[in-house]
């Protein structure tokens, strides 16, 4: 799945010699997933399985997550040391705990992939038809978080929208059941979900918040200050080596489901193949990532991003682009080509 020569090679190029060298005790490393074990997460186990981690000096535990919202809560508290997640919940964790050390040391996915999906025969044909309508999501979700920059941009006055907190695996079947009018998530989560409980996807109207001049960049890795000062080659072998993984897993995709299902046996290995392949197609074989390759961040753009979650939530504008990310545990950017 992951050959080896082709890992040595990737490897030395991403993660600095320092890091190779494996030290007479490892360092542990617990890390927390966004979201449950799909093809979008696929990566991590590829990075896993390679042996990346292990040559590196690290012992990663890698656990599945809840939301993207749950992970700043979770590295703040030191349950985890590091994490992936969408960027934006922990801008707005930062800004409302400005105490807190959360930082970004990679971005892997610099397009949005949030939505809200509806039925298309329900009557709503525009974001402004939410209003008075209720959506289901995880309190967690980073759909739902961000869904006042959504609000915001398509004059959807958001306190009229009615929410039911519900768990990750019963979102989708809320909508199917008819006990909410909509959801809100990744659109590779939802949209495939959905099809999968056979509300078909020519039978979803699926609103994209980037559609909508919703400039957000989204999942990036994440950890705390205090823990990468202390465990700096810790950080850069974990980068180095979730990036490799997530290249690998660009290049081939059957493969990466292939890790998913031997780690999730009841894996539906053609679902979530069409996941990671709309997470490819919409979100990665882009032309920003072909050439500038992954975890390329202009600052000024997020800034504005930072900027507009602020201004979402009524919050103080006082956080900075480079308090909240580092590019200094990246690999060369030849490392971060796609394949």
């Amino acid at each position: 799945m992951f050959h080896k020569p082709l890992t040595c090679c990737a490897l030395a190029a991403a993660v600095a010699t320092a890091a190779l060298a494996a030290p007479a005790s490892a360092t542990n490393v617990n890390f927390m997933m966004d979201w449950a074990w799909q093809g979008p997460q696929a990566f991590a186990l590829v990075a896993r399985n390679s042996g990346c981690f292990a040559d590196g000096g690290v012992n990663i535990t890698l656990d599945r997550g809840f939301g993207s919202g749950r992970v700043p809560v979770e590295l703040a508290s030191g349950t985890y040391d590091m994490g992936v997640a969408d960027i934006n919940p922990s801008i707005k964790f930062r800004a409302e705990n400005p105490d807190s050390d959360i930082i970004a040391v990679g971005i892997l996915l610099t397009k949005s992939p949030l939505v809200a999906v509806v039925k298309a025969d329900s009557g709503i044909e525009t974001p402004q038809d939410l209003e008075g309508r209720t959506l289901a999501a995880p309190d967690f979700d980073a759909g739902r978080q961000l869904f006042p920059l959504f609000a915001e941009a398509t004059g959807i006055d958001a306190s009229t929208v009615n929410w039911i907190s519900v768990t990750p695996e019963l979102r989708e079947p809320m909508l199917v059941q008819g006990q909410a009018d909509g959801v809100t998530g990744f659109i590779t989560s939802s949209v495939p979900s959905l099809a999968r409980l056979g509300l078909a996807v020519e039978d979803q109207r699926v609103f994209r918040y980037a559609d909508f001049g919703v400039e957000l960049y989204s999942t990036a890795i994440l950890t705390t200050r205090r823990f990468a000062e202390a465990n700096p080659e810790a950080v850069r072998t974990v980068v180095g080596c979730l990036i490799e993984g997530f290249r690998q897993a660009e290049h081939d995709p059957e493969a990466a489901i292939e890790a998913l299902a031997a780690h999730e046996p009841l894996t539906d290995k053609p679902v979530e193949l069409g996941r990671w392949t709309m997470t490819l197609e919409e979100q990665v074989r882009i032309d920003e990532v072909r050439e500038n390759g992954v975890s390329f961040v202009d600052m000024e753009r997020l800034q504005r991003t930072i900027e507009g979650v602020e201004r979402a939530y009524g919050l103080e504008p006082t956080l900075q682009a480079d308090d909240l990310f580092t590019p200094e545990f990246l690999p060369p950017q030849e490392a971060r080509m796609l394949l």
